[in-house]
């Protein structure tokens, strides 16, 4: 009788142990599936924070106008390249712009007709970082015509309207000499349109797309006159 009882006890010992060891894998299997979730809830809150961020980045434009957008009435002419001056009856030895450098009375002439350049400053929107002016894209739009990218244009005295047809060109004119538009800077942005621009009374849209943030959207109409210089409205 006294084996028989020693075999109970120790059967009663042993389902005890067992019973220990399956609440403890239940501790660690529950602790890890808190550790777990909490994890996925952190994860998930981060992406959260990174998706309004991101948002917020895109839906705020990193620079703004300053001042007035002003618009050219140029005539795009052949230039001789030798000497600088206008040389509509060139053959041979020109380029076309609509600056001449060399005239020095006449740099830019008038194009009674068309509206053919626009130039317009930049200034950082209050708290955004830095803006890269090398990394723009300018798009141009009118009744006619789309262009969804401008070319770049680096000739010397680009920002005075030595600029092919079309293209722009982007200058700081306060601040310092790198490609980075920063707080306090002006950039001048200079555009000359496409097809010898629009006429009198024409609407037309650029758009300013930078490389990270929403696009600036400028629409302005020709005026009923055309002059060499006037502002937009």
């Amino acid at each position: 009788m006294r084996n028989k009882k020693s075999m109970i006890k120790d059967k009663r010992a042993f389902t005890g142990l067992e019973a220990a060891i399956v609440l403890t894998a239940f501790v660690v299997v529950a602790a890890v599936f808190s550790y777990v979730v909490l994890n996925a809830g952190f994860f998930t809150t981060q992406k959260s924070k990174e998706v309004v961020h991101t948002g917020v980045e895109q839906a705020t434009s990193s620079a703004e106008l300053a001042g007035d957008v002003i618009g050219h009435g140029w005539k795009y002419d052949k230039v001789n390249a030798t000497t600088g001056d206008w040389d509509p009856t060139a053959t041979a030895g020109y380029y076309y712009s609509y600056y001449a450098w060399g005239n020095t009375t006449d740099k830019n002439q008038l194009d009674g007709t068309n509206l053919t350049v626009v130039e317009f400053y930049l200034q950082l929107t209050a708290g955004e970082q830095p803006l890269a002016l090398n990394k723009l894209t300018i798009s141009y739009t009118d009744k006619e015509i789309h262009n969804g990218s401008l070319a770049l244009c680096t000739n010397e005295n680009a920002s005075l309207g030595n600029l092919t047809m079309p293209s722009w060109n982007w200058t700081v004119v306060k601040g310092d000499s790198d490609n980075l538009l920063e707080e306090g800077e002006l950039a001048k942005i200079i555009v000359a349109l496409p097809d010898y621009g629009v006429t009198a009374n024409k609407w037309f849209t650029i758009e300013v797309k930078p490389a990270k943030g929403a696009t600036l959207t400028i629409t302005k109409n020709a005026p009923k006159s055309i002059k060499k210089s006037q502002a937009l409205y």
